[in-house]
């Protein structure tokens, strides 16, 4: 197995981690993650949070590639980029 230890990934991987390291964001992780594809206003609804709150945490988590979002007429649907990510939910409940 190599390991990598370059300055580029340990960067890289930090700002993911920041980018998910808020309650609402590993919220929705684990809300895509079960349901798949949502918009905005099913993520915020089933948050109970503001719609620009829950725009701004969708904003970080795409500038991370964590989540990817395809349009459908007016609405944004969003889904995980990659679906490990609800790993580290499950490393964090262990």
């Amino acid at each position: 197995m190599q390991i990598d230890l370059s300055q580029d990934f340990l960067e890289e991987s930090t700002e993911k981690l920041r980018a998910i390291a808020h309650p609402v964001r590993l919220a929705i992780i684990e809300l895509l993650f079960h349901k798949k594809e949502m918009t905005v206003t099913e993520l915020f609804e089933a948050l109970d949070i503001e719609q620009a709150a829950t725009s701004h945490h969708l904003r970080l988590m795409k500038d991370q590639k964590i989540v990817k979002v395809k349009r459908d007429g007016k609405n944004s649907i969003y889904f995980l980029a990659n679906e490990k990510y609800r790993d580290i939910i499950e490393v964090l409940k262990a």
